[in-house]
């Protein structure tokens, strides 16, 4: 009797637009739209260091292979989050060092502040070298910096990124720590994969990233 009703209530929420989520402590409904959920990655991780770990399970969304999509206009795609990245991961030391005169001049590392700037000006045209042409670049957040990182390797960057300028330092999220927005944001390290966060006034580098979701 149970099951039929299940099976009758499920019927009733298809019809209506009602999803119906099962889970270990009984179902849920979710109104007026299916039930979505985001598809969490392999981490890269193949070799097993121990029973039941990550290298034995690979669990996750498969990465494509080839994974990057080298547009040929200065733009890489990953197609494993659809996000279009610059193709040069230190495009201003490249283009324009002289936009970073914090701490070591023309290195590429800037403050938070001077990174949104920088995308800004990409944005208005005042560095069109870095724009590929697309006028809506934005720093990356803290997830979508992270979803670049290959776990099974050290540096910890995708074997055969088309990507030029990477550095094994680190770069400037987007997001801001909660406990602290004014004064600090999260970087990525992208030599230990380590993601932590530190005072908006520390030079890093500055990598844009345009679409997704």
């Amino acid at each position: 009797m149970k099951r039929h009703l299940l099976i009758f209530l499920s019927l009733f929420f298809v019809m209506v637009g009602w999803t119906i989520v099962f889970a270990d402590d009984g179902f849920y409904v979710v109104a007026g739209q299916k039930a979505k959920f985001a598809p969490v990655p392999k981490t890269g991780q193949t070799t097993p260091w121990g029973t039941g770990d990550d290298g034995t399970l690979q669990k996750g969304v498969a990465w494509p292979d080839p994974r990057f999509t080298d547009n040929g206009n200065g733009t890489v795609t990953d197609k494993l989050t659809g996000l279009m990245w610059q193709k040069n991961a230190n495009c201003i030391a490249t283009y324009y060092p002289g936009f970073d005169n914090d701490s070591t001049p023309g290195d590429g590392e800037v403050t938070w502040p001077h990174a949104l700037a920088f995308v800004v000006g990409i944005n208005n045209g005042t560095y069109p070298l870095c724009g590929a042409g697309y006028n809506d670049w934005r720093l990356p957040n803290a997830r979508e910096l992270n979803s670049l990182i290959d776990y099974g390797r050290s540096p910890t960057f995708p074997a055969g990124t088309p990507f030029t300028g990477l550095t094994y330092g680190n770069y400037w999220s987007s997001t801001s720590v909660a406990s602290g927005p004014t004064l600090w944001a999260f970087y990525l390290n992208f030599g230990d994969a380590s993601l932590s966060n530190m005072s908006k006034t520390t030079p890093y580098y500055v990598w844009p990233v345009r679409g997704g979701k």
